[in-house]
């Protein structure tokens, strides 16, 4: 008898193979507001502080704050505050199963999390003891807003707002999501998995619309939904050039092999 490896077993047995983008987690941030010395000419330049302190932010943290719970009943959706331990992805599935629309924010979510911004620290002059504030890096607990909706293109996806200076944004979205609406918005018949594609008749077709998401589509349906929503940044500011750019802070890709029931 000739032993078949592992590898050559599923050669003749796969019967759809995909290869896609999972679930994608970005980092949006202001380059320029990454610096203590950044953040001191923001305020000295597009907030007028004479002497720079991180107080002169807090009318645009209130704004902002203002704007996302305004917004939360303009838009007639619920703003929620997470309880400690809760699964927030158990929320989005509860929610999402009872929208009726292929697009729109399902609901906003509040929570009290960590993240490293700019406070003011006070220090002393070796010279006359007199006192001065210092803008330092720090890691507090501040409110954070979770957007979760859902995308015509995308399906659902989350954006987390940091309400503290330099305000921070996360984005998590999934590829698979957004290939299943692909798929649909063009008429290509599939066998869809809770997360991934089971099967389809045309699979080469199906790995070559998997093969084109890129970083144009993923930038473009974040920023459409940062022009939809609250803003940190007033439109003067990013007129100015506080605008966010992206990274990548976790990425999963998928490989999905379906196969028949091998030979013994």
């Amino acid at each position: 008898m000739v032993r078949q490896s592992v590898a050559e077993i599923l050669d003749h047995h796969v019967t759809f193979e995909l290869e896609a983008i999972d679930r994608m987690y970005l980092n949006a941030y202001v380059p320029s507001l990454q610096t203590g010395g950044g953040v001191v000419y923001f305020m000295k330049q597009h907030l007028g502080a004479r002497v720079p302190s991180t107080t002169v932010v807090a009318p645009l943290t209130k704004r902002f704050v203002e704007a996302m719970e305004r917004f939360a009943q303009t838009a007639g959706v619920d703003l929620i505050v997470f309880e400690k331990g809760q699964r927030k992805d158990d929320v989005a599935q509860q929610y999402l199963a009872h929208f009726p629309r292929d697009e729109g924010v399902l609901f906003i979510g509040k929570a009290q999390e960590k993240a490293t911004v700019f406070r003011t620290e006070k220090r002393y002059n070796a010279d006359d003891g007199s006192t001065y504030p210092w803008i330092i890096r720090s890691s507090v607990p501040v409110n954070h807003y979770y957007v979760y909706l859902v995308d015509r293109d995308f399906g659902g996806l989350f954006i987390k707002f940091c309400s503290y200076v330099p305000y921070p944004v996360k984005v998590c979205l999934n590829g698979h999501e957004w290939l299943k609406r692909q798929l649909t918005q063009r008429g290509i018949p599939y066998e869809p998995l809770d997360n991934g594609i089971r099967s389809s008749e045309d699979a080469t077709r199906v790995q070559r619309i998997a093969d084109t998401l890129d970083a144009a589509k993923i930038e473009a349906v974040i920023r459409k939904w940062l022009r939809r929503l609250p803003h940190p940044f007033t439109a003067a500011h990013r007129a100015a050039g506080y605008r966010y750019q992206f990274s990548i802070l976790q990425a999963e890709f998928a490989l999905t092999q379906i196969s028949t029931r091998a030979p013994t």
